[in-house]
Parts: structure tokens; sequence; C-alpha cells
């Protein structure tokens, strides 16, 4: 077997229309299908695919791994965020290799702004 790629992460909701409103208007992030029952996010690489467990017959919980998210610049992105009333979990980090902000998102699943500055 040859695994070609990864097409998309499923990120599970409780409320979708809740859901699509944080992605949609509180990330600006784009979909080509917001109206579609399970939408996909695009990313630039992979995409993030809401989903209801319980439409499925699964119970649902939150991811606890943070999904890395990208960014030029995390403090800029930070600040766009938190004056849409998005709050983070404690101070931007440093590990010296990245710089870090986490935070969760409407349904409680763990996404960061990322960025790599060292090689």
């Amino acid at each position: 077997m040859q695994i070609e790629r990864t097409d998309f992460y499923s990120v599970p909701v409780q409320d979708m229309a809740r859901a699509k409103t944080f992605y949609r208007d509180k990330l600006g992030m784009r979909s080509p299908n917001w109206d579609a029952g399970w939408p996909e996010i695009e990313t630039g690489n992979v995409s993030l695919y809401l989903v209801d467990p319980a439409a499925l017959g699964t119970t649902f919980a939150p991811h606890t791994a943070y999904i890395a998210l990208r960014v030029p610049d995390v403090a800029e992105a930070r600040g766009e965020l938190e004056a849409r009333g998005i709050e983070f979990e404690g101070e931007t980090r440093d590990t010296g290799v990245c710089h870090m902000a986490l935070f969760k998102d409407s349904e409680g699943n763990g996404l960061m702004l990322h960025r790599r500055y060292a090689p």
C-alpha cells in the first residue's frame, strides 16, 4: 500500500452552526461548501472537515491534541483573534524553534497559532 497524502482531518463538533460561525467568522477560514452538512475548510495543505459524531452514531469528544495553524506572525494573529473575542491559554510560547499560542474552538477542540522561525 502506498499512502499518497492526507486529504482531511476530522474535527468533531456538537453544534454545526456554532462551529461554522467560529471557523468562518471568528477565524476567517474558507470553505467551498459552508452550506453543506459537513463542510471542509481549506487550510492550504490539509483540509479540516467539521463532522458531527452523533450523526455517525458515536459520542462527541473534543480533540485535546492541538491542530497547528501556521500564520505569518503569531503575535499579530493572536491580537486579531483576541479582538474578535477568542481567549488564549496563557502567554504565547517561544520554544527556541517556533512561536505557539494555544486556544480552543467553539466545541472545545485544541487549536494553536504557530510559526516556526528556526531552520
